[in-house]
């Protein structure tokens, strides 16, 4: 299956922070094979493996788990013992409390508050908010290390979640306490959580679905260890183990990417169902087949040529009929040229 190529701007973000703070995260650049210019474009996109080696490589460097971004360092270590005293619980509520407790006595981690959400759900806020700053400079590196944060905490508790149960967590809503990016980069958040995001809200929050609160918790001790060896990358790579239509879909068309060629009937005939259900199912959830055979040879395309494969053969793959048409296609998913993913 073809990883799911992740927005650059996170690493974009990072490394503008780390200047500003006199931090130096070029090394981690190179031990994921990228470069400043490579990462210019905001709406440059990147594969699980290179964010992953930069962020285990930031982890190095600064040995902080929040990458330097909270009030006081996270030794490298400490996400690996608040797991395990998550994986002992006996369902996702009381694992979710057990966290609520943990992080209360963390001074480094923003607290977490669990009550019930406005839409029926289990809601979780964290608090992160800037630190006080004197100059105009310190109070924009304030506010920017208090987004990369929230981004990045709600997508680890969401992740991690679904990961403890083995299975999708539904939400029903995420709030961002930020204005919204450029509509691209603001689609993308859509993306990872799986439902619209609002932003501009008063606090970071996330609402579960309560249906799978009571879920228990699958996971053990070698499990976990298994999953802390490849930290980040089954966060980046895997969505929520996600059981939803448009998912099912876009498995369908990655096994092998023939996105081009599968019909709807073709696809409907795999899964079981009729044409328009399918067509139903994928417009409740906000998308279509058009738009995910699109995301999934967006991804394929960006994935071979971070793997050096060339233009003539990753159109020939991608089932286009000829280079030209893969160029233009190529320059409507990302806004550059193959030759800037290089």
């Amino acid at each position: 299956m073809t990883a799911r190529t992740i927005p650059a701007d996170f690493v974009r973000r990072a490394l503008e922070m780390s200047s500003r703070s006199g931090v130096d995260l070029s090394p981690a650049l190179s031990a994921a094979g990228l470069t400043t210019a490579s990462l210019s474009d905001p709406l440059a996109r990147l594969t699980p493996t290179q964010v992953t080696a930069f962020t285990q490589a930031v982890w190095q460097i600064t040995d902080d788990e929040l990458f330097g971004l909270g009030p006081a360092p996270v030794p490298r270590g400490t996400f690996r013992l608040v797991c395990l005293a998550l994986i002992h619980t006996e369902d996702l509520s009381a694992a979710l409390e057990r966290m609520a407790d943990i992080l209360h006595a963390l001074p480094a981690l923003p607290a977490l508050h669990i009550a019930s959400g406005s839409n029926g759900g289990t809601r979780m806020t964290i608090d992160i908010r800037p630190g006080a700053a004197k100059q105009t400079e310190d109070a924009h590196l304030s506010l920017e290390a208090a987004r990369l944060t929230t981004d990045f905490l709600l997508i680890l508790l969401h992740r991690f979640a679904a990961w403890l149960v083995g299975k999708r967590v539904p939400l029903l809503a995420v709030e961002l306490p930020y204005p919204p990016p450029v509509p691209r980069l603001a689609e993308n958040y859509d993306h990872i959580f799986g439902i619209p995001v609002d932003f501009d809200s008063h606090i970071p929050a996330i609402e579960f679905d309560n249906a799978v609160m009571r879920s228990p918790i699958i996971q053990n001790e070698q499990t976990l260890e298994n999953y802390l060896r490849e930290s980040p990358t089954l966060l980046m790579s895997e969505r929520d183990y996600d059981s939803a239509a448009s998912t099912q879909v876009r498995r369908v068309l990655e096994l092998g990417l023939k996105g081009r060629t599968s019909t709807a009937e073709d696809i409907a005939q795999m899964l079981s169902i009729s044409v328009p259900h399918l067509r139903r199912l994928l417009r409740q959830e906000g998308t279509s087949l058009n738009q995910l055979r699109e995301e999934v040879l967006r991804d394929a395309a960006v994935a071979g040529l971070r793997r050096g494969e060339t233009v003539e053969d990753l159109s020939a793959r991608l089932g286009f009929s000829e280079s030209s048409a893969f160029r233009r296609a190529f320059k409507r998913w990302t806004g550059g040229t193959p030759s800037s993913y290089r």
